[in-house]
């Protein structure tokens, strides 16, 4: 098989990155900066250092403050306008994956024009997009290095999946000072994304050599460091490798693909409004057990990546390893199942056959080792209700 590798043009990574937005812009040769985020960036400073840099470069950036948590095709429309108004030729997307999601579906309707409904999933778009320089805060998307976007449907509620090169940011800036003031729950929910992410890749049937090498060092980075930083968010060695984790764990995932637990999460997210990392961890631990008899080698391999066991351990007992493991953080971090966050069973149960069949839709369960039916996922809402 060969792989279909796709990365960022540039990549700036260390402490101090972001002091570098404007040597970044003129070296992609782009004159009109925009910078894609949402009000409380703006009030971090954070949104205000990358925007010195880019004066002290020479040029004046516009600062688009209308970005959402889980951004829909609604508040899109005033993005679009801003950078006609600009002019903009780049976009800066400074945030979690909403803010980097944002300017990624902005560059491609700025371009292309339609509806996002357009590019949703199975299409793949390779076309032409205004260039994204993403600037994660969070330690978890991996949406700075990914060829996807997800955006939910504002008629439908539908979460959709959208993919190609033409969602690839340009180029990225990795800087783990930003993520130092990260909350506690903020920090589990998006550490445990990152984690699905690079065991998704890894057991992926669309997973390569060179997907697999970024999934098993993510895997390896979070187990020694996640716990740590949820304990210590101040702990500077700890943030910078769960933030490197994070960003490999997304090379991972975009060069072969997420599953099961992405494909049934977003649809949770689009109609429980529940944080994608979060609805990523109260399916895990479950999902991982469905789906290991299909591929308990590769469960196996992210079990001794992940520290639970060793080389010496048989494929059984570090898959089993494992899936304990996913429980213990779940439980370690407290996350919470869907009823213990407040959401009752009645509409829990009523909204499972849409949530299947959205998750069908997506295309992601086709690339789980164990291919689930309707039926199937249904079962698998309800037994992590409880």
């Amino acid at each position: 098989m060969v792989a279909n590798i796709a990365l960022p043009r540039i990549m700036k990574v260390g402490g101090g990155a972001v002091h570098q937005t404007g040597k970044l812009i003129s070296e992609l040769m782009r004159q009109r900066p925009m910078i894609v985020t949402d009000s409380f960036m703006l009030s971090t400073g954070v949104v205000d250092v990358i925007a010195q840099s880019i004066r002290d470069s020479g040029l004046e950036p516009a600062v688009f403050t209308g970005t959402v948590p889980d951004p829909t095709t609604h508040s899109l429309k005033q993005g679009v306008s801003a950078i006609q108004d600009h002019q903009a030729d780049v976009l800066i997307g400074v945030g979690g994956g909403s803010a980097i999601d944002t300017a990624k579906a902005l560059g491609i309707l700025s371009r292309q024009g339609g509806q996002m409904r357009d590019y949703k999933a199975p299409r793949i778009n390779n076309g032409d997009a205004i260039p994204v320089v993403a600037v994660p805060t969070t330690a978890g998307s991996g949406s700075e290095a990914t060829q996807f976007t997800i955006i939910t449907d504002s008629e439908s509620d539908e979460k959709m999946l959208c993919a190609g090169i033409a969602f690839l940011p340009a180029a990225a800036i990795i800087d783990y000072e930003i993520t130092l003031s990260m909350p506690p729950r903020l920090t589990a929910d998006t550490g445990i994304d990152a984690l699905t992410h690079a065991v998704e890749a890894y057991v992926s049937r669309k997973a390569n050599l060179f997907s697999d090498f970024f999934a098993l060092s993510a895997v390896k980075a979070i187990g020694e460091n996640l716990r740590r930083v949820s304990t210590d968010g101040t702990d500077r060695q700890a943030r910078e490798s769960m933030m490197l984790a994070a960003t490999q764990a997304g090379i991972a995932f975009s060069n072969s693909s997420v599953a099961l637990v992405h494909g049934m999460s977003r649809p949770i997210g689009a109609h429980f409004h529940i944080a994608h990392g979060m609805a990523n961890a109260m399916l895990f631990p479950t999902v991982t057990e469905f789906s290991a008899p299909a591929a308990q080698d590769r469960y196996a391999d992210c079990g001794r990546a992940l520290g639970v066991a060793t080389a010496d351990s048989s494929n059984a007992y570090a898959t089993d390893a494992l899936i304990n493991e996913l429980r213990a953080l779940n439980h370690d971090l407290q996350v919470p199942t869907p009823h213990t966050f407040g959401i009752d069973r009645d509409a829990w149960a009523k909204k499972t056959p849409l949530m299947a069949e959205q998750a069908l839709m997506s295309g992601s369960p086709a690339n789980n080792p164990l291919v689930p039916n309707a039926e199937q996922i249904e079962g698998l809402y309800m037994e992590i209700y409880a």
